[in-house]
């Protein structure tokens, strides 16, 4: 079927209502993601878990000598939040990979995206019930709020490959990121004039602050849900019987099938360990600046508020040089960076603002730039009609579901007591990721996968 002669092609413009609609699920989730997961709520979680072990709130974790009694085991109150995350993403890898089977499935992929969106709110708005020595509630609420924003995601993501052509999607990517970081600096300073304005009701200021990011993912995922068209399935695999088990059949198809995308696999094995040292950075910095560093909360709210602000122009700025140079180089010149980042980390001396600062200027430019990147370049390699399954993979190590760095950062703390090794240790994970991201041939990733292959790779 061709075009009539003097009808306007709209598709250009329907994708740019539509992304325009997307890039707010980034703005919505990100003040989840940066007020509670990355800033608030692991000190809070670990100040409540050493009240319940040694019946004070301590300043100075290595004062604590007592450990929580989880299962039968003996647990750091320190270590408990990494642990939760690496249990958040066992949960992950068996529930994931299902739920992105049923979005390719489903024709109805925004309304799924948004109620897993809407039910990992409510449990982030719940943490504002959290208090006292209740951190079985705290951890409880972590891993729910955790499994439905990955569920979220994975959708999220996939419908990137519905609304942008592939030279378009390190673009529309990166603005996503952008906004995101917007957005979550923008609560984020709200949050750091309410924590200063009751300085002397801290816990109630930090309660407020979580219940307000819950709130704030709630409401902007209105946005996205009702912008982004629902579209029916394409090149769905066939399967047998109802919904669950050809779910569960796709699975199982798409894990025997990596083998016929080598090119894919050694991203997904790449991605799964330089993210896992990005997302534990994410989530150790907060606890790193109050309890090895010993800034007050305040202090450490601000270097987030520069991460965030500062991450904005780092992720348009990185998709401008992947534009001129391709974005695997952009990647691997980012990883580098990161590399360096840590170990400033593990040099910056206790109460030394100006290094902590410096080191979140670091963090803000790289940051958004190899996350951004690495979702487009990653779109590029996943055959169509499977985008959400191949997404659900991926999200397995995304945002807060990884677990060898948080798994390493918590035993390397226990052992030695300090957050210094924990957070030098995180190096392996850059490396090994760098290296199998240099094994990757991308134009030949990207042809094996099916799909155009965009101008500059």
């Amino acid at each position: 079927m061709t075009t009539s002669p003097g009808i306007a092609d709209l598709g250009p413009l329907t994708r740019a209502r539509e992304q325009r609609a997307w890039y707010w699920y980034d703005w919505a989730n990100s003040a989840y993601v940066t007020t509670t997961a990355a800033v608030l709520f692991s000190p809070y979680l670990t100040s409540v878990a050493e009240r319940a072990a040694c019946g004070y709130a301590s300043t100075d974790e290595r004062s604590c000598t007592r450990h929580l009694q989880v299962l039968g085991l003996g647990v750091s109150p320190g270590s408990l939040v990494f642990y939760l995350v690496t249990a958040a993403t066992i949960l992950s890898a068996l529930v994931l990979p299902v739920v992105g089977a049923a979005a390719d499935r489903s024709a109805r992929k925004t309304t799924m995206m948004a109620g897993f969106a809407w039910a990992g709110s409510a449990a982030a708005m719940l943490m504002f019930l959290v208090g006292g020595t209740d951190w079985v509630l705290g951890a409880a609420l972590l891993v729910v709020a955790t499994l439905f924003l990955g569920a979220s995601l994975v959708v999220y993501d996939s419908i990137l490959c519905q609304i942008a052509e592939p030279d378009e999607r390190d673009r529309v990517s990166s603005r996503g990121w952008a906004l995101g970081y917007l957005g979550g600096g923008i609560l984020l300073a709200v949050n750091f004039v309410l924590l200063t304005l009751l300085a002397d009701h801290t816990e109630l200021a930090v309660r407020i602050s979580l219940f307000s990011a819950g709130l704030w993912w709630a409401v902007f995922t209105l946005i996205p849900y009702l912008g982004v068209r629902n579209r029916p399935p394409v090149d769905v695999v066939p399967e047998q019987g109802g919904l669950v088990r050809q779910s569960f059949g796709q699975l199982w198809q798409t894990l025997r099938d990596l083998r016929a995308f080598p090119v894919t696999l050694t991203f997904l094995v790449a991605y799964l360990f330089y993210n896992d040292g990005i997302q534990t950075v994410i989530y150790a910095a907060s606890v790193y600046g109050e309890k090895q560093l010993h800034f007050p909360k305040s202090t450490v709210l601000l270097a987030f508020l520069v991460v965030q602000f500062v991450g904005i122009a780092g992720a348009l700025v990185f998709a401008r040089v992947a534009r001129r140079t391709g974005t695997h180089r952009t990647i691997v010149a980012g990883l580098v960076i990161w590399l360096g980042v840590v170990v400033l980390g593990y040099l910056t001396p206790a109460r030394s603002l100006g290094l902590f600062l410096a080191l979140a200027v670091s963090i803000g430019v790289v940051l958004g730039g190899t996350q951004a990147l690495s979702r487009s370049f990653y779109s590029q390699l996943i055959p169509r009609g499977r985008e959400a399954e191949y997404f659900s993979l991926y999200q397995a190590c995304e945002r807060g579901t990884s677990w060898i760095g948080t798994l390493l950062f918590g035993l390397v703390h226990q052992w030695t007591d300090s957050y210094r090794p924990a957070l030098l240790a995180l190096m392996v994970l850059f490396v090994v990721g760098l290296g199998f991201l240099l094994l990757v041939d991308t134009r030949r990733g990207i042809t094996e996968a099916g799909n155009r292959v965009p101008h500059v790779v």
